[in-house]
């Protein structure tokens, strides 16, 4: 909640923490861990399309180291799809939509009243069915099973079943 609430203070549009920040809580629950797995970063993504600069995540996200331990990564995601040679992004959610992963396409953010808002352009099933699914629509094949080795998911959560397709 402490980042959730940081993040929230920071009043960007269209923005959320996503990725592992709730994909390992749930992979946690799922096999009975008492104490949440570390995370490798905090992604906070947003999407401005007025500010694509890569400095101003650099500012935003050194900001935040400022406030907090937590190792976050900021991206705008009105820009990332250069990097993933996708076609242009609309929102976050859309930008999500292209994940490698349905399991990791789903964020959470603070609304201006305080209510957590879930953001999952693929729903909540797939992460809540003990799976790591290729999602067709990023075509990443290689990159998803590079990213299941690497980042060595069966061997910390085995209950995990791999799915080349939903």
């Amino acid at each position: 909640m402490r980042a959730l609430r940081l993040a929230a203070e920071l009043d960007l549009e269209d923005w959320c923490l996503a990725a592992g920040f709730v994909r390992n809580l749930v992979w946690d629950k799922l096999h009975d861990k008492l104490t949440p797995s570390p995370l490798n970063d905090l992604d906070l993504i947003h999407y401005a399309p007025t500010r694509t600069c890569q400095k101003s995540d650099a500012a935003i996200q050194h900001f935040l180291e400022q406030q907090s331990p937590l190792p976050w990564s900021v991206k705008n995601q009105a820009r990332m799809h250069i990097r993933n040679h996708d076609a242009p992004y609309t929102s976050t959610a859309d930008a999500m939509s292209y994940w490698v992963e349905l399991e990791t396409a789903v964020g959470v953010r603070l609304s201006r009243d305080q209510e957590i808002e879930l953001i999952a352009p693929f729903g909540l099933a797939p992460l809540f069915a003990g799976t790591i699914t290729l999602n067709p629509k990023s075509g990443k094949a290689d990159a998803f099973r590079q990213r299941v080795e690497e980042k060595a998911w069966l061997a910390h959560w085995p209950k995990l079943k791999v799915q080349q397709h939903p």
